[in-house]
Protein backbone atom coordinates (compact mmCIF):
# COMPACT_ATOMS: atom_id res chain seq x y z
CA UNK A 1 0.00 0.00 0.00
CA UNK A 2 1.02 3.64 -0.69
CA UNK A 3 0.88 6.10 1.71
CA UNK A 4 1.63 10.16 1.49
CA UNK A 5 3.16 12.09 4.26
CA UNK A 6 0.07 13.91 4.39
CA UNK A 7 1.66 15.90 7.70
CA UNK A 8 4.38 17.42 6.28
CA UNK A 9 6.49 16.65 3.08
CA UNK A 10 3.56 15.11 1.01
CA UNK A 11 6.06 11.94 -0.46
CA UNK A 12 4.57 9.16 -0.84
CA UNK A 13 6.05 5.76 0.94
CA UNK A 14 4.81 1.77 0.58
CA UNK A 15 4.08 0.06 3.42
CA UNK A 16 5.46 -3.71 3.07
CA UNK A 17 5.82 -6.79 5.00
CA UNK A 18 8.63 -7.08 7.27
CA UNK A 19 10.29 -10.22 8.49
CA UNK A 20 8.13 -10.52 11.71
CA UNK A 21 4.44 -11.96 10.77
CA UNK A 22 1.73 -8.97 11.36
CA UNK A 23 4.20 -6.25 11.71
CA UNK A 24 4.99 -4.06 8.35
CA UNK A 25 7.70 -1.32 7.75
CA UNK A 26 7.72 1.67 6.04
CA UNK A 27 10.01 2.18 2.58
CA UNK A 28 12.36 3.48 1.60
CA UNK A 29 13.55 4.53 5.28
CA UNK A 30 14.54 8.28 4.31
CA UNK A 31 18.57 9.28 5.40
CA UNK A 32 17.73 12.49 6.37
CA UNK A 33 15.04 11.25 8.12
CA UNK A 34 15.39 13.93 10.83
CA UNK A 35 13.96 16.59 8.85
CA UNK A 36 10.74 15.34 8.70
CA UNK A 37 10.44 16.22 12.72
CA UNK A 38 10.88 19.50 11.77
CA UNK A 39 8.14 20.98 12.62
CA UNK A 40 6.57 22.93 15.93
CA UNK A 41 3.26 20.25 16.01
CA UNK A 42 5.79 17.72 16.33
CA UNK A 43 7.03 18.89 19.95
CA UNK A 44 3.86 17.93 21.72
CA UNK A 45 1.78 20.64 23.06
CA UNK A 46 4.66 22.21 25.48
CA UNK A 47 3.77 26.01 24.81
CA UNK A 48 -0.03 26.65 26.95
CA UNK A 49 -1.30 29.07 23.97
CA UNK A 50 -4.69 29.41 25.92
CA UNK A 51 -7.02 28.64 22.82
CA UNK A 52 -10.19 26.55 22.55
CA UNK A 53 -8.38 23.87 21.28
CA UNK A 54 -5.46 23.91 23.67
CA UNK A 55 -8.04 23.59 26.41
CA UNK A 56 -9.87 21.10 25.37
CA UNK A 57 -6.58 18.90 24.28
CA UNK A 58 -5.26 19.43 27.69
CA UNK A 59 -8.66 18.69 29.40
CA UNK A 60 -8.87 14.94 27.20
CA UNK A 61 -4.81 14.66 28.21
CA UNK A 62 -5.52 14.69 31.90
CA UNK A 63 -7.31 11.38 31.31
CA UNK A 64 -4.83 9.36 29.28
CA UNK A 65 -1.67 10.95 31.89
CA UNK A 66 -3.96 9.23 34.67
CA UNK A 67 -4.78 5.87 33.10
CA UNK A 68 -0.69 5.61 32.16
CA UNK A 69 0.16 6.72 35.15
CA UNK A 70 -2.85 3.96 36.67
CA UNK A 71 -0.90 1.40 34.55
CA UNK A 72 2.07 1.59 36.53
CA UNK A 73 0.78 2.00 39.94
CA UNK A 74 -0.84 -1.07 39.81
CA UNK A 75 2.19 -2.90 39.22
CA UNK A 76 4.71 -1.17 40.31
CA UNK A 77 5.72 0.52 44.04
CA UNK A 78 5.84 4.02 44.65
CA UNK A 79 9.15 5.69 44.57
CA UNK A 80 10.07 2.71 42.05
CA UNK A 81 12.20 3.70 39.21
CA UNK A 82 10.89 4.48 35.48
CA UNK A 83 11.96 5.85 32.57
CA UNK A 84 9.92 7.51 30.08
CA UNK A 85 11.67 6.68 26.59
CA UNK A 86 11.43 9.28 24.05
CA UNK A 87 9.37 11.79 26.63
CA UNK A 88 8.93 14.41 24.19
CA UNK A 89 8.07 17.80 26.33
CA UNK A 90 7.75 15.84 29.39
CA UNK A 91 3.76 15.25 30.14
CA UNK A 92 4.44 12.03 31.76
CA UNK A 93 7.47 12.56 33.49
CA UNK A 94 6.03 15.92 35.23
CA UNK A 95 2.70 13.91 35.53
CA UNK A 96 4.15 10.99 37.77
CA UNK A 97 7.56 12.58 38.96
CA UNK A 98 6.00 12.92 42.97
CA UNK A 99 4.61 9.20 42.37
CA UNK A 100 7.77 7.56 41.05
CA UNK A 101 11.70 9.07 40.77
CA UNK A 102 11.83 9.53 37.31
CA UNK A 103 13.61 9.84 34.53
CA UNK A 104 13.06 10.71 30.69
CA UNK A 105 14.81 10.18 27.62
CA UNK A 106 14.76 12.72 24.72
CA UNK A 107 16.86 12.88 21.76
CA UNK A 108 15.07 16.23 20.43
CA UNK A 109 16.99 19.17 22.17
CA UNK A 110 13.35 21.66 21.57
CA UNK A 111 11.51 18.87 23.36
CA UNK A 112 14.27 17.88 25.89
CA UNK A 113 14.92 21.98 27.05
CA UNK A 114 10.64 22.03 26.97
CA UNK A 115 10.40 18.77 29.64
CA UNK A 116 13.72 20.68 31.18
CA UNK A 117 11.82 23.62 32.16
CA UNK A 118 8.11 21.94 32.69
CA UNK A 119 9.76 19.26 35.37
CA UNK A 120 10.75 19.87 38.98
CA UNK A 121 12.11 16.39 40.08
CA UNK A 122 12.44 14.05 36.82
CA UNK A 123 15.73 13.93 35.46
CA UNK A 124 16.08 14.39 31.80
CA UNK A 125 18.52 12.71 29.63
CA UNK A 126 20.00 12.08 26.40
CA UNK A 127 22.48 9.32 27.07
CA UNK A 128 20.91 6.21 28.38
CA UNK A 129 24.35 5.29 29.08
CA UNK A 130 24.05 7.26 32.15
CA UNK A 131 21.67 5.01 33.89
CA UNK A 132 22.63 1.99 35.18
CA UNK A 133 22.60 -1.17 34.58
CA UNK A 134 19.49 -3.76 36.12
CA UNK A 135 18.22 -0.20 37.78
CA UNK A 136 15.10 0.32 36.38
CA UNK A 137 11.66 -0.61 37.25
CA UNK A 138 9.95 -0.01 34.46
CA UNK A 139 10.31 1.45 30.87
CA UNK A 140 7.50 3.63 29.10
CA UNK A 141 7.61 4.07 25.64
CA UNK A 142 4.09 5.70 24.35
CA UNK A 143 3.73 6.27 20.50
CA UNK A 144 7.51 5.76 20.25
CA UNK A 145 8.54 2.53 19.38
CA UNK A 146 7.11 2.90 16.32
CA UNK A 147 9.75 5.33 15.71
CA UNK A 148 12.82 2.95 15.94
CA UNK A 149 14.60 1.44 13.12
CA UNK A 150 17.12 -0.69 15.45
CA UNK A 151 15.03 -2.41 17.57
CA UNK A 152 16.67 -5.56 18.72
CA UNK A 153 19.52 -3.72 19.97
CA UNK A 154 17.19 -1.20 21.69
CA UNK A 155 15.00 -3.91 23.49
CA UNK A 156 18.48 -5.41 24.28
CA UNK A 157 19.65 -2.31 25.89
CA UNK A 158 15.98 -1.71 27.60
CA UNK A 159 16.64 -5.19 29.54
CA UNK A 160 19.76 -4.45 30.49
CA UNK A 161 18.21 -1.40 32.16
CA UNK A 162 15.94 -3.30 33.84
CA UNK A 163 15.43 -5.19 37.15
CA UNK A 164 14.41 -8.62 37.24
CA UNK A 165 10.71 -8.55 36.28
CA UNK A 166 11.07 -5.83 35.66
CA UNK A 167 8.83 -3.75 33.10
CA UNK A 168 8.69 -2.78 29.60
CA UNK A 169 5.55 -0.87 28.63
CA UNK A 170 5.15 -0.05 24.98
CA UNK A 171 1.94 1.68 23.46
CA UNK A 172 1.63 1.99 19.52
CA UNK A 173 -0.97 2.58 16.70
CA UNK A 174 -2.90 -0.71 15.41
CA UNK A 175 -3.13 -0.64 11.78
CA UNK A 176 -5.81 -3.66 11.29
CA UNK A 177 -8.13 -1.62 13.80
CA UNK A 178 -11.48 -0.23 12.44
CA UNK A 179 -10.26 3.24 11.77
CA UNK A 180 -7.27 2.15 9.68
CA UNK A 181 -9.33 0.17 7.87
CA UNK A 182 -12.18 2.87 7.13
CA UNK A 183 -9.52 5.89 6.45
CA UNK A 184 -6.92 3.12 4.77
CA UNK A 185 -4.20 5.56 3.07
CA UNK A 186 -5.55 8.84 4.91
CA UNK A 187 -5.37 6.89 7.84
CA UNK A 188 -2.99 9.55 10.09
CA UNK A 189 -1.04 6.73 12.51
CA UNK A 190 0.68 5.51 9.37
CA UNK A 191 2.66 8.82 9.36
CA UNK A 192 5.14 7.76 7.26
CA UNK A 193 8.42 8.32 7.20
CA UNK A 194 8.16 8.97 10.77
CA UNK A 195 6.45 5.83 11.72
CA UNK A 196 8.71 3.54 10.47
CA UNK A 197 7.29 0.06 11.90
CA UNK A 198 3.78 -0.27 11.86
CA UNK A 199 2.31 -3.09 14.48
CA UNK A 200 -0.52 -5.56 14.29
CA UNK A 201 -1.87 -7.15 17.52
CA UNK A 202 -0.51 -9.99 16.01
CA UNK A 203 2.87 -8.36 14.75
CA UNK A 204 3.37 -7.62 18.07
CA UNK A 205 2.74 -10.71 19.96
CA UNK A 206 4.78 -12.67 17.51
CA UNK A 207 7.71 -10.33 17.77
CA UNK A 208 7.60 -10.19 21.41
CA UNK A 209 7.38 -14.50 21.63
CA UNK A 210 10.54 -14.93 19.56
CA UNK A 211 12.03 -13.16 22.07
CA UNK A 212 13.09 -15.49 25.01
CA UNK A 213 14.50 -11.92 27.31
CA UNK A 214 11.02 -10.75 27.18
CA UNK A 215 7.30 -12.05 28.36
CA UNK A 216 4.12 -10.75 27.15
CA UNK A 217 1.82 -9.98 30.35
CA UNK A 218 -1.57 -7.50 29.05
CA UNK A 219 -2.62 -5.44 26.43
CA UNK A 220 -4.68 -2.85 27.67
CA UNK A 221 -6.02 -0.19 24.68
CA UNK A 222 -5.68 3.78 24.76
CA UNK A 223 -9.65 4.43 23.87
CA UNK A 224 -9.15 8.47 23.43
CA UNK A 225 -6.45 7.46 20.81
CA UNK A 226 -9.27 6.07 18.35
CA UNK A 227 -10.99 9.72 18.32
CA UNK A 228 -7.70 11.92 17.71
CA UNK A 229 -6.53 9.80 14.92
CA UNK A 230 -9.90 10.01 13.10
CA UNK A 231 -9.81 13.93 14.06
CA UNK A 232 -6.70 13.81 12.59
CA UNK A 233 -7.27 11.74 8.86
CA UNK A 234 -10.75 13.34 8.29
CA UNK A 235 -8.78 16.72 8.13
CA UNK A 236 -6.10 14.70 5.92
CA UNK A 237 -9.20 13.77 3.82
CA UNK A 238 -10.12 17.70 4.08
CA UNK A 239 -13.97 16.63 5.08
CA UNK A 240 -16.62 19.56 6.56
CA UNK A 241 -17.28 18.55 9.86
CA UNK A 242 -14.28 16.38 10.49
CA UNK A 243 -14.75 16.80 14.17
CA UNK A 244 -17.88 15.03 14.10
CA UNK A 245 -16.92 12.35 11.60
CA UNK A 246 -14.23 11.51 13.86
CA UNK A 247 -16.59 11.43 17.08
CA UNK A 248 -18.74 8.88 14.80
CA UNK A 249 -16.25 6.82 13.38
CA UNK A 250 -13.95 6.52 16.89
CA UNK A 251 -16.57 5.67 18.52
CA UNK A 252 -17.56 3.14 16.32
CA UNK A 253 -13.72 1.49 16.19
CA UNK A 254 -14.02 1.55 20.39
CA UNK A 255 -17.60 -0.16 20.11
CA UNK A 256 -15.76 -3.01 17.60
CA UNK A 257 -12.96 -3.45 19.56
CA UNK A 258 -15.06 -4.36 22.78
CA UNK A 259 -15.84 -7.84 20.64
CA UNK A 260 -12.48 -7.86 18.95
CA UNK A 261 -9.91 -6.39 20.56
CA UNK A 262 -8.69 -4.34 17.58
CA UNK A 263 -8.35 -0.83 19.29
CA UNK A 264 -6.87 1.79 17.85
CA UNK A 265 -3.80 2.17 19.79
CA UNK A 266 -2.42 -0.62 22.26
CA UNK A 267 -0.76 -1.23 25.13
CA UNK A 268 1.69 -4.26 25.60
CA UNK A 269 2.92 -4.71 29.17
CA UNK A 270 6.09 -7.01 28.78
CA UNK A 271 7.87 -8.39 31.48
CA UNK A 272 11.53 -8.66 31.51
CA UNK A 273 12.83 -12.72 32.08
Amino acid sequence: MKIKDHFLSQEEFEIIESETKGVFKTAPIPSNISKYYESEDYISHHQDTGSLKEKVYKFLQSFNLQYKKTILLDRIKKDSKVLDYGCGAGEFVKYIENDFETFGFEPNSDARNAAKNKTSKAKIIDDLSSIENQSLDAITLWHVFEHIENQKEMLDAFHSKLKEKGLLIIAVPNPTSYDAKHYKEFWAAYDVPRHIYHFSKNGMENLISKNPDWKLRKIKPLLLDSFYISMLSEKYKKSPLFWLKAVIHGTISNVKALFNTEFSSLIYIIEKR
